[in-house]
């Protein structure tokens, strides 16, 4: 009879990290002071936001309550 030989697979683990390395090594990060200023805009945006909608729910509920006790 002829020898069975099994080829080796390769490790899919060690391949995933040796490719991850090196998608890594290509990512350009972003200086420091434009993360800073970009983090700064979005929350102000995600406060200011909040608050009209806010404002918003405030006068509606106002408005829903005054007809309310208009008809009542």
């Amino acid at each position: 009879m002829a020898e069975v030989t099994k080829e080796k697979k390769p490790n899919r683990i060690a391949k995933f990290f040796r490719d991850y390395k090196s998608e890594l090594k290509k990512i350009t990060w972003n200086p420091f002071k434009n993360t800073k200023a970009s983090t700064i805009l979005v929350i102000a945006t995600v406060v200011a936001l909040a608050v009209v909608i806010a404002v918003l729910d405030w006068g509606s509920s106002a408005a829903v309550f005054g007809l309310r006790d208009l008809f009542n």
